[in-house]
C-alpha cells in the first residue's frame, strides 16, 4: 500500500479509537470536502472521501493531528507529531484553516459559554435553537446553514466573544484574518472583513460558503488530494492601484451581479423613471411601486425584506417619496396616523433580514411635510411603535433618530408640501441632483459619503435663491463601517 491509499481496515481501526467528541471534531473538519455527506457518520464519511481519492495517508495523519490524537499517530500510523508538523509546513493541507480555527475555539470553550453564545445570537438568528449539551461546533454548523458565518465572515462570532469577555479567542480570530489576508502557498481564500453580513460576509455576505465550495466548474483550481479551492479575485475600479491589497479591509464588497435590489416607492409619481434608469445603470435590479397606501407599502416592505435574493447580493437600496410628517410618511392616505420612518429601516436590519447582515443598506427619503394644522385625523406614532394612541394629554414624541445599527446609510430630505402642490408635476430637486451625480461617470467613482457631500452642497445652494417654503432640509445619518462605492466590478 502506498501513502496515497488508505485501507478500510485502517479507517475502521482509527474510528474505533475515537470518542464521540473527537468524531464530531473530525466530521466538522471534513465538512467542506464532501458537503453531500454532511450528515453521514464518520466512518461513512472517511470511506467516501477515500473512494473519491480525497483522503490520503497524509490527510488521515493530519486529521488525527488536528484532534490531538498523537498516540494514534504513533501507534497506528507509525509516525510522530513532529513529522506531521513538518509535512504540513511544506505541503498543501487537507483541512482549511477556518475549520482548524473553529475546532481550536471549540476546545477552549466551556458549556456554559456556549449557552451564552446561543443566547446572544438570538438577536441575529432567532431560528437558532439548540439543546444545552450541544457543542460550539454544532452552533457553527447551524450558523453556516443560515449563511451567518463562513470563512470570510467571522465578525458575528467575534462580537459574541467580546460580549462574554473571551479576548483570547478574539485574538485567535484576528490572527486568522491577518494570516488569511497574506497570500501563501497554504492560504485558503482570503478573508474579507465582513459583518458583509456580510457576520454578511456572514458576506458580509459573499455568496453562501457552501455553494462556493460545491461549485467547482468555473474560475477555480482544485487539488485532488487536498481539495483546496481557490477563486480569482475580481477587482473593481476603486480596488486597483497601490492600496489594492487593503481593499477588503476598508471598502465594502460590491462585486455581485446584480449589486442588489433597489426598491422605489413613489407616492407622488414624478421621480420613478429617472431613479429607475439611474440605479439600473449602477447594476441594481429595480422594484418600482407607485401610489401605495400605508398598508400596501407595509406589505411591500415585508415582502422585499424576505426575498432570498439578498443572500447573493452585496447591498440594498430603498427610495421613498411621499407626503408626511417629520417622523412618518402618509403614502396616499389622507386620514391616517402615517407609517413610522423608523420602522422602515428596521425591516432590513440584521435581526429582521439576516441575508443583508453586514452589507450596506441605503435609504433615500423625500418627505413633503404637511403642516400640522392640515393633517387630517393624524396622530403621530411613538418612535418605538407602541399601540398607545396619542391624545391631547400625551407628550409629544421625541425626535426620531436612527439607532446605531451597522451598515445603514440614511439620507432624509424634507421640504414643505406646498412645493409639490404649487408644481404638481415637478420632481424633487434633491432626487434630481442625486440622479445627476450618479449618472456622472466621474462623480459616481466617489464614495457615497463624498457624493452626499456634493449633494448637500447643491441643495444648500438651491436654498439660497428659493422661497423659504421651497427650501430643502437634508439630513444624513449613517453607521457605515467602510468606504462604499456604488460601482459594480
Amino acid at each position: 500500500m502506498t501513502k496515497c491509499q488508505v485501507s478500510a481496515a485502517l479507517i475502521h481501526q482509527i474510528e474505533q479509537e475515537l470518542d464521540e467528541e473527537e468524531e464530531e471534531m473530525m466530521g466538522f473538519l471534513c465538512r467542506d470536502l464532501a458537503p453531500d455527506l454532511a450528515t453521514a457518520d464518520l466512518k461513512e464519511l472517511l470511506v467516501a472521501l477515500n473512494d473519491r481519492e480525497q483522503l490520503s495517508w497524509f490527510g488521515l495523519s493530519e486529521l488525527l493531528y488536528r484532534v490531538k490524537r498523537f498516540d494514534l499517530l504513533k501507534r497506528i500510523l507509525k509516525t510522530e507529531k513532529a513529522e506531521v508538523e513538518a509535512h504540513l509546513a511544506r505541503s498543501l493541507r487537507l483541512i482549511p484553516d477556518y475549520r482548524v480555527l473553529m475546532v481550536e475555539i471549540n476546545e477552549n470553550l466551556e458549556k456554559d459559554e456556549v449557552g451564552s453564545l446561543v443566547f446572544l445570537l438570538r438577536d441575529y438568528a432567532p431560528r437558532v435553537k439548540m439543546a444545552k449539551d450541544k457543542s460550539f461546533l454544532a452552533l457553527v454548523v447551524c450558523l453556516e446553514k443560515l449563511h451567518l458565518v463562513s470563512p470570510n465572515h467571522l465578525d458575528l462570532i467575534e462580537n459574541c466573544f467580546r460580549n462574554i469577555h473571551r479576548i483570547d479567542l478574539i485574538k485567535k480570530i484576528q490572527k486568522y484574518k491577518y494570516e488569511a489576508s497574506v497570500p501563501s502557498v497554504h492560504s485558503q481564500p482570503a478573508y474579507v472583513n465582513a459583518l458583509q453580513a456580510s457576520l454578511p460576509d456572514l458576506s458580509l455576505i459573499d455568496p453562501p460558503y457552501n455553494s462556493r465550495v460545491q461549485n467547482t466548474n468555473t474560475g477555480k483550481s482544485q487539488n485532488r488530494g487536498s481539495l483546496i479551492l481557490t477563486e480569482p479575485v475580481h477587482m473593481s475600479i476603486q480596488e486597483l492601484g497601490p492600496a489594492s491589497n487593503k481593499v477588503f479591509d476598508d471598502q465594502y464588497r460590491m462585486q455581485s451581479q446584480p449589486l442588489g435590489i433597489c426598491l422605489i416607492i413613489d407616492c407622488v409619481g414624478n421621480d420613478t423613471d429617472v431613479l429607475e434608469e439611474t440605479f439600473r445603470g449602477l447594476g441594481y435590479d429595480i422594484c418600482c411601486h407607485r401610489y401605495l397606501n400605508t398598508n400596501t407599502m407595509n406589505q411591500t416592505l415585508l415582502e422585499v425584506a424576505r426575498v432570498q435574493k439578498h443572500r447573493n447580493c452585496d447591498s440594498f437600496v430603498c427610495i421613498l417619496i411621499s407626503r408626511g410628517s417629520p417622523q412618518n410618511i402618509y403614502c396616499t392616505d389622507s386620514t391616517s396616523s402615517g407609517f413610522p420612518l423608523e420602522q422602515i429601516k428596521k425591516y432590513f436590519t440584521a435581526d429582521s433580514c439576516p441575508e443583508l447582515l453586514g452589507k450596506p443598506k441605503l435609504f433615500f427619503i423625500q418627505s413633503y411635510i404637511v403642516p400640522e394644522n392640515e393633517q387630517e385625523y393624524t396622530s403621530l406614532l411613538e418612535v418605538d411603535g407602541n399601540d398607545e394612541k396619542s391624545s391631547g394629554n400625551t407628550k409629544k414624541p421625541c425626535k426620531v433618530t436612527i439607532p446605531q445599527v451597522a451598515d445603514i446609510f440614511w439620507s432624509h430630505c424634507k421640504v414643505d408640501a406646498s412645493a409639490i402642490e404649487k408644481s404638481p408635476n415637478s420632481s424633487s430637486y434633491y432626487l434630481r441632483c442625486l440622479a445627476e451625480l450618479l449618472h456622472n461617470p466621474h462623480k459616481r467613482k466617489l464614495s457615497i459619503l463624498d457624493i452626499h457631500t456634493e449633494l448637500n452642497r447643491r441643495v444648500y445652494e438651491w436654498n439660497k435663491t428659493s422661497d423659504i417654503r421651497q427650501q430643502y432640509s437634508l439630513l444624513l445619518q449613517h453607521t457605515l463601517r467602510k468606504k462604499l462605492f456604488l460601482c459594480s466590478t
